[in-house]
Parts: C-alpha cells; sequence; structure tokens
C-alpha cells in the first residue's frame, strides 16, 4: 500500500471522470444519444416554460409547479450533460476539482429541489381533487411561493452538506472516478479517509429527504384515488385519472432510479451509471413529453403557440 499513496483534498488539482467502459468506437454512438437526448430536454422544458409564462389560461397553481418543475429539469441536465458529451471525444477527460465541486452542488441542489416539487404537485393534486370548492383558498399564490421556496431551499442546505461533507474527505492518489460526473458515491470510492461517518450521515440525509416527499405523494394519492372512486361519472373519472397518472408515471421513474443509486449496495457501478441516466436525463426528456401530451390545455395553449389547431393536430 505504499505505493498507493494518499493526498489531502487541498492537494488535487483534477479529477478524472472514467465515464461508461466501453469500446472507444461506441463513443460516437453514445456522444450521438446524449446530443439527441439533451436536445429535446431543451427544446421540452424550454417550451414547456414558454408554453406556461405566456399563456394566460394557464396562470394556475399547477402549471406554476410544472414551470418550476421544467426549470429543474433542464438545470441539472445542463450540470451533466454537456461535460459527459465533451469526455466522449476528450483523451484526458479531466474536469478540474473547483468544476467538480460545482457539479455535485449544483446537482445535488436540483435534484433534491425536484423530489420536493413533486411532494408539492401531489399535495396540490390533492386539494384540487379532494377539496375543490376551497382549492383557491388553500392555494394561494403566497403558499405556492412558499411552497416552491421552501423546495430550493432544502435543496440548497441538502447540497451545502452533502458537498461540504463529500470534499472534506482526503483522496488517493488515483484520481479517477469511475462515473460520468461527479457523484458523492463515485467520489467515496476514491477517498482514502474512513468513510464510516459520512456513509452514515448521507444514507440518514436520503432519508430525510427521499422518505418525507414519498410519504407526502403516498398519502395524497390514497385520498385521490379513494375520491376519484366515488365519482359517478366515468368521463369525469377518466379525467382525473389522466392527470394523475402523468405525475405518478415521473414519479415512479425518478425514485425507482434515485432508490436503486443510493439505497443499493455500492458494488455495480456500471448499473449505477445506468440508473443514473434515468434522473439526469430521461425522466427531464420525458417530463415534458408526458405533461404535454397527457394534458388538454397545454396542448391548446401550444396549438396556439405553433400557428393555429391545423399545423398543431398536424404534429400530434
Amino acid at each position: 500500500m505504499g505505493d498507493r499513496g494518499t493526498s489531502n483534498h487541498s492537494g488535487v488539482t483534477d479529477f478524472i471522470l472514467v465515464g461508461f467502459r466501453v469500446r472507444p468506437e461506441f463513443h460516437t454512438l453514445l456522444f450521438l444519444l446524449f446530443l439527441l437526448v439533451y436536445t429535446m430536454v431543451l427544446l421540452g422544458n424550454v417550451g414547456m416554460m414558454a408554453v406556461i409564462m405566456t399563456d394566460p389560461q394557464l396562470k394556475t397553481p399547477m402549471y406554476f409547479f410544472l414551470g418550476n418543475l421544467s426549470f429543474v429539469d433542464l438545470f441539472y441536465s445542463s450540470v451533466i450533460a454537456p461535460k459527459a458529451m465533451i469526455n466522449f471525444w476528450s483523451e484526458s477527460k479531466t474536469i478540474s476539482f473547483a468544476g467538480c465541486v460545482t457539479q455535485l452542488f449544483l446537482f445535488a441542489l436540483f435534484i433534491v429541489t425536484e423530489g420536493f416539487l413533486l411532494a408539492v404537485m401531489a399535495y396540490d393534486r390533492f386539494i384540487a381533487i379532494c377539496n375543490p370548492l376551497l382549492y383557491s383558498v388553500h392555494m394561494s399564490t403566497r403558499l405556492c411561493t412558499q411552497l416552491v421556496a421552501g423546495s430550493y431551499f432544502c435543496g440548497c442546505i441538502s447540497s451545502i452538506l452533502q458537498t461540504s461533507m463529500t470534499f472534506t474527505l482526503s483522496f488517493c492518489a488515483s484520481r479517477a472516478i469511475d462515473h460520468f460526473y461527479c457523484d458523492y458515491r463515485p467520489l467515496q470510492r476514491i477517498s482514502c479517509s474512513d468513510l464510516y461517518v459520512h456513509r452514515m450521515v448521507s444514507f440518514f440525509l436520503c432519508i430525510i429527504i427521499i422518505f418525507p416527499t414519498i410519504i407526502v405523494i403516498v398519502v395524497s394519492y390514497v385520498y385521490i384515488v379513494s375520491t376519484v372512486l366515488k365519482i359517478r361519472s366515468a368521463e369525469g373519472r377518466k379525467k382525473v385519472f389522466s392527470t394523475c397518472s402523468s405525475h405518478l408515471g415521473v414519479v415512479s421513474v425518478l425514485y425507482g432510479a434515485i432508490i436503486f443509486m443510493y439505497f443499493i449496495p455500492d458494488g455495480y457501478p456500471e448499473l449505477s451509471k445506468v440508473a443514473s441516466l434515468c434522473y439526469t436525463l430521461v425522466t427531464p426528456m420525458l417530463n415534458p413529453l408526458i405533461y404535454s401530451l397527457r394534458n388538454k390545455d397545454v396542448k391548446e395553449a401550444l396549438g396556439k403557440i405553433l400557428g393555429g389547431k391545423y399545423f398543431y393536430f398536424t404534429l400530434f
């Protein structure tokens, strides 16, 4: 072990992002795949925000939350995808120490914020469906702003704790991070520090973040389902379930990938990379598609922007 050497984090100037362990000829294919998905992320989420901001009919709490969800999706994908695509063509595949800190901080900030936003959106649907007459009273502009601000605040606090804790570690002579972006578990693998306290804190931090949001989502949908089943009109039930199934689909993909990534024992780095793809690129790509294609108001607003119903219905 003597030749392995150690170096404190202050002596590390850069890291190497190993990325996907595939043959060099597949790098072009991966680059094109990343480029295609990231382009769809940009177009979908920017388009969703533009539709919500420009159409007066979408000035409701539900679309206020959806606009913020698109903003978060856009930015945390942008933290990851461009650097990953550059590294497909780079020989060194390096990222500076400051760049790694920034990437981990921003990614942790936006991914945690998204989890809280999804819980807020579930609560919003609960009020809208179970207490429709009091919806405008409960979901006031002030409360909606506070809920979104609280989501960003929780994301920021979590990110500060996770980032500061990760970069107080001492790193081994090897600077190779076996991942395609800077995340705390791959960074822990190259650390020479005792990780027991860090892993326990990370585990409990994940529990504090993930479990309350899941509980809010599950409880909200239990009440929603019980209320919907009481609706006599089949068309009414179909409309409500259509709206709610979009949200549940997004939640399932995001939380399924996150639970696999952070709660399964850290012994399968390649599977972890695939799971990471689900919430760094796939979910941000699918969110605007799911919410627009299954939402009549968004489709009508998009039709107006695109220049008329004929062009819109031809497109879809």
